[in-house]
């Protein structure tokens, strides 16, 4: 293992990682906010840190191998969750246990938060913490990819370890740095259209670039403590929905459709279809529940909240227009169980993706057939091509390491004192990357222990990074490589 080369690369990941601050600044300039000393006091320390690491280890040939490319992603999130707690924690002045939850919340896309009075907090504050959900989105490093071959560092090590999906082998567009350009560019232009609706259906032009950037990265954060039920707009709830969707599909299949001017991509791909085929499902059986309970005035409410939850959960976004725990509580938990399912890989959706889960259903089929035919050969199939033996003992492995991490991550809350429920889905809607809860964190973290927001911090990375990224880092014979 070099440690010269993770450094230094790691260095410039969190160089890119203090641009960040630049509009966040020039906001707090031009609304005279009383914040652009904070904030360019933390641009200078994050953009002085990334500096020197650079300078301190780039002389070294920075040809990252696959074991280096995973401890620098790891490193990089850990490193960025912490530098970006700095602009909240002298910002809003609370603590920097406080402001790493926040951050790393922001970070890993999970919405979930321990601020509360967001209305009448500062715009410059307000637009980072949209902001970083964005840059989380996608992957910083899925940017760097982009830009560090130009500088001669090669970018398939960072790939695998960062972009999410059980197939990680497979690259989602061709050529991988300028296929990561042009994923972004995509990015760019969805959060653009998303804006761009927002502000003709009512919203400000800060409100609808704020609510944009956290609506395509599914990341949920709002500038108003009553999230997207603040607006009351029947609209901007159909905007967020096919946004939000948008989010929680493969953009390289996005990428296809766009490149070839076509809907059939969409389709085509089995995932995409079985995504939207659990949000159907779940919509009508929460809709029908709503109009069994006689919870709102007509069939047509209980339609309107329910596929706008199912969507949010869905993909992790965590936008709330209704307080749904205060449904019949098999809705909660029911909501709460479809978030692990999440959206599909290559997606910034959370959860264990929808492919592994449809993999998951057409092995336990296999089985079953193989009880009345067990001298019987049967594959696995998905969009027409046999899955490898090796994907399929990797989403097995994939699976059980997840069940296994929430039960003792879950375990650990409770240790801390936090009952059954609150415990259950404060670890779901972490490590699914999703943002509400119930019980005690239904509507905030805020009184959550110190050592419980430490646990649900680790819970997001490891759910950001699927796992494996991070536990890799445990093995002694990951450090010989």
């Amino acid at each position: 293992m070099r440690f010269r080369p993770v450094l230094s690369v790691t260095g410039l990941l969190i160089c890119i990682f203090s641009v960040s601050l630049i509009v966040p600044l020039f906001i707090s300039w031009k609304y005279h906010d009383g914040e652009t000393h904070n904030l360019l006091m933390t641009f200078l320390m994050i953009l002085g840190t990334g500096t020197a690491l650079w300078l301190l280890n780039h002389r070294e040939t920075p040809k990252i191998r696959r074991q280096e490319g995973f401890l620098i992603v790891v490193l990089f999130w850990v490193a960025l969750g912490s530098l970006g707690a700095l602009p909240l924690m002298f910002s809003l002045k609370i603590s920097f246990v406080d402001a790493l939850f926040e951050s790393v919340s922001g970070l890993t896309t999970t919405g979930a938060t321990v601020l509360q009075g967001l209305d009448a907090m500062h715009p410059s504050v307000l637009f980072y913490r949209q902001e970083i959900q964005w840059f989380g989105g996608m992957g910083l490093v899925v940017l760097a990819v982009a830009i560090l071959p130009m500088l001669g560092i090669g970018g398939m090590s960072l790939y695998r370890a960062e972009i999410p999906g059980p197939l990680k082998e497979e690259k989602m567009v061709p050529r991988l740095a300028s296929g990561s350009r042009s994923l972004w560019l995509l990015y760019v232009g969805i959060t653009a259209a998303c804006a761009l609706a927002y502000w003709l259906a009512g919203m400000t032009p800060f409100d609808a670039v704020a609510h944009s950037l956290t609506t395509v990265s599914t990341g949920g954060f709002s500038t108003h403590d009553a999230s997207l039920g603040y607006f009351h707009s029947a609209t901007i709830e159909a905007i967020a929905i096919v946004f939000m969707l948008a989010g929680g599909i493969n953009f390289g299949v996005h990428f296809a459709a766009f490149h070839g001017v076509s809907l059939k991509p969409y389709w085509r791909d089995v995932e995409v279809r079985s995504f939207l085929m659990f949000v159907a499902l779940a919509t009508l059986l929460i809709t029908l529940g709503l109009w069994y309970s006689h919870y709102y005035n007509g069939v047509l409410s209980d339609l309107r909240n329910a596929v706008f939850e199912v969507v949010s959960i869905i993909t992790s976004t965590g936008f709330g227009t209704v307080d749904f725990n205060a449904w019949p509580v098999v809705y909660p938990t029911l909501l709460i169980a479809i978030s692990f399912i999440g959206g599909c890989g290559g997606s910034t959706a959370g959860g264990m993706k929808v492919l592994r889960v449809l993999i998951l259903f057409r092995l336990a089929y296999r089985e079953l057939i193989r009880l009345s035919h067990p001298k019987g050969v049967f594959v696995v199939k998905l969009n027409g091509r046999t899955v490898p033996d090796a994907t399929l003992q990797s989403i097995l492995g994939f699976f059980s390491v997840y069940v296994a991490s929430f039960a003792t991550l879950m375990l650990m809350l409770m240790f801390t004192g936090m009952d059954q429920v609150s415990a259950y889905s404060a670890i779901a809607t972490c490590i699914n990357n999703l943002g509400p809860g119930m019980g005690q964190v239904a509507q905030s973290f805020a009184t959550v222990s110190d050592a419980g927001k430490l646990i649900s911090v680790c819970a997001m990375l490891l759910g950001r990074l699927e796992v494996f990224s991070v536990l890799v880092l445990l093995h002694p014979a990951f450090w010989r490589a």
